[in-house]
């Protein structure tokens, strides 16, 4: 069932799409646009506004409010909430709602708890989400770690709105950078057993792995040297990439990360990367050229034409992708999400480019790029180098700042946008910390509720008449945005923008702060005091289950 609010939207689009109809006929327009409805910024505009007037004048050829007028006369509430309807500005509609909808509002989310939010925009449809798929040569870093909170936040949003979704790891266990792996690997272990050996420049650098074989060094002395180079090799990888992994695995689930499938890469050669060329092949995909086999993505919107077999037969990187995603669609979902870092911003265009010469609609597969982070400690820059192995890694950011922090500020900014974290800040027990702020407001709840079973009050049983009480700005203000909550996840799950819901979370505490600081709850008159009581249990809920959807706690304590 639609939540009040997702009725009171449904209706006034439906009245407005009706009347736009109308108008259409009397003026004969031949293209309708869309009805979208959106908040105003300012209260007194009322709690909708549509600029729908203003995108159709230019076909009626009348100006945008009279235009408007005529919408206006032609709409009808179905659900006999909106109270009035006015035109402002050059022709905007704004709907104000009865008050009565606030107290149904209220107690609708005090009568469903946590299970208030959920929508079901996505009809139960089947999403794959990939994420994080970091290569396991090394530790998981910062910007890996923007990846896993906007993944792991967008996959409890994708299945609040009614999305089943399996997350997924795409793990690099093959091809060149295991091959540099294993190289690097056998570099550490001459290294510690006291060989002058230098790394390639092209090798890992990290000192992790520099410490790995020391341990297999002390273990195994320097008996692993007897075996020729390549076995020497795969039993080092052997020894060490299920430690990488255990280690990666480890650090994505103290930061509230977890997948239900681990697909090797390893796993698709070499026949299902065989299958998948061949299959182009058999469709006219691929062509010879200086011996090696390229593939004709520019007939489908790439700029230039990709290698997918290297003229000495060694398949590339886009062959195996193009296998892993072949093996994507036929695995059956509906959609197909890919959370990329922003290196691999131009992979997008030949991904779909394969998608399409192999049959496959290329729409559904959906593609974000995680933009980087900037790491700053005292007003300074933290600078990284993956190259040289000198990087901040996922484990640090969350052993210093905590859980919660890194996750909040991951998702505070749209991914498109490159972050600037500011360490001091995440780590600050203040106001200014966003996170502190809103979990702030979920423990001072708690303690009013606690401070009344203390006092022996209760508040009354909900529903709608005792919240019709609640009148002053600041109570109509919080009411009004806790009712927001189905249809800001409903927004966040449709554009995949997890950090809608940060920005939501931020908006209602401070919306509950101001009620705070101007309205008594304890000690107000008895009626009154059981209203308040019921808005703030309701605050608890909604902003509990908003953190729990960003993957952060709700302290009742503080």
């Amino acid at each position: 069932m639609r939540s009040v609010i997702e009725q009171i939207r449904s209706s006034i689009e439906e009245g407005l799409g009706l009347a736009l109809e109308k108008l259409a006929r009397d003026l004969q327009l031949e293209t309708l646009p869309q009805v979208i409805l959106e908040r105003p910024n300012q209260r007194v505009h009322g709690q909708w506004a549509s600029n729908l007037a203003l995108t159709i004048t230019k076909q009626a050829k009348l100006p945008p409010r009279q235009i408007a007028q005529l919408l206006m006369e032609n709409f009808h509430d179905r659900s006999g909430l909106v109270q009035r309807i006015e035109i402002a500005g050059p022709g905007f509609l704004n709907f104000h709602l009865s008050p009565a909808w606030r107290a149904e509002a209220v107690a609708e989310i005090l009568a469903q708890g946590d299970r208030f939010g959920s929508c079901d925009i996505g009809r139960q449809e089947k999403v794959l989400l990939e994420f994080v798929s970091a290569n396991p040569t090394g530790p998981l870093h910062v910007g890996h770690g923007r990846g896993a909170a906007v993944g792991s936040a967008l996959a409890s949003i994708l299945q609040a709105a009614g999305y089943q979704v399996t997350c997924e790891f795409y793990l690099n266990d093959a091809g060149n950078q295991i091959n540099k792996f294993s190289h690097s690997l056998e570099v550490r272990y001459r290294q510690a057993l006291g060989q002058d050996v230098q790394l390639p420049e092209d090798g890992y650098h990290g000192e992790d792995l520099a410490e790995l074989m020391a341990r297999l060094a002390a273990e195994k002395q320097d008996s692993l040297l007897a075996l020729p180079e390549p076995e020497l090799r795969k039993a080092l990888v052997s020894y060490a990439l299920p430690l990488k992994v255990a280690a990666i695995r480890r650090d994505l689930e103290e930061f509230g990360v977890r997948f239900q499938s681990w697909f090797r890469e390893s796993s698709l050669h070499p026949a299902a990367i065989e299958e998948a060329v061949g299959e182009l092949k058999d469709r006219g995909q691929l062509y010879e050229n200086d011996g090696a086999l390229w593939l004709r993505s520019t007939d489908f919107g790439d700029d230039k034409d990709r290698v997918v077999i290297r003229d000495n037969g060694v398949p590339t990187y886009l062959a195996a992708d193009i296998a892993y995603h072949k093996d994507k669609y036929d695995r059956g979902y509906d959609r197909l999400v890919n959370i990329w870092g922003a290196d691999h911003h131009g992979y997008i265009a030949r991904i779909k480019a394969a998608a399409r010469s192999l049959g496959y609609d290329p729409e559904k597969l959906s593609i974000i790029i995680v933009q980087m982070v900037n790491l700053f400690r005292d007003g300074q820059a933290v600078i990284m180098s993956k190259r040289t192995g000198q990087l901040v890694t996922l484990s640090e950011i969350v052993e210093e700042v905590g859980k919660d922090s890194a996750r909040f500020f991951f998702l505070m900014r749209s991914s498109e946008s490159q972050l600037d974290f500011d360490l001091d800040l995440a780590k600050e027990q203040s106001d200014r910390n966003p996170v502190f702020y809103v979990q702030y407001a979920h423990a001072r709840i708690c303690s009013i509720l606690r401070q009344a079973r203390e006092q022996g009050v209760e508040p009354p049983a909900a529903g709608v008449e005792p919240l019709s009480l609640l009148k002053t700005p600041e109570e109509e203000l919080l009411m009004e945005e806790l009712a927001q909550l189905p249809l800001v996840v409903g927004e966040a799950a449709s554009r995949m923008e997890p950090h809608r819901l940060a920005h939501y979370a931020q908006e209602l505490a401070g919306q509950f702060h101001l009620f705070y600081n101007r309205c008594r709850v304890l000690g107000a008159e008895e009626e009154l005091q059981g209203a308040r009581l019921l808005l703030i249990s309701a605050s608890r809920t909604v902003l509990a289950k908003t953190l729990s959807l960003l993957g952060i706690s709700a302290p009742e304590r503080m």
